[in-house]
């Protein structure tokens, strides 16, 4: 019986940004860094939600639309 937790892998492919036309590691990282910011910033964005509704959900969307692409961008394979 083997157990465990698996690591998540991304691929995308389709992109020009190297030879092979896709890509595994920078969406990797990104979903990485994106679960990471995530677990920081959706609890805070509900707390704020509570007040500010407009501003609670630009930190919640923060990993979505920042972080994941920024990290999946850096990383060209």
């Amino acid at each position: 019986m083997a157990g465990g937790v698996g690591v998540p892998i991304c691929v995308q492919c389709g992109t020009r940004s190297n030879p092979c036309r896709c890509k595994v590691v920078g969406p990797t990282v990104g979903f990485l860094a994106f679960a990471a910011a995530a677990l920081v910033e959706w609890p805070v964005g509900a707390l704020v939600y509570c007040f500010k509704h407009i501003k609670g959900r630009r930190i919640m969307a923060h990993p979505a639309d920042v972080v994941y692409p920024s990290v999946s961008r850096a990383i060209p394979i």
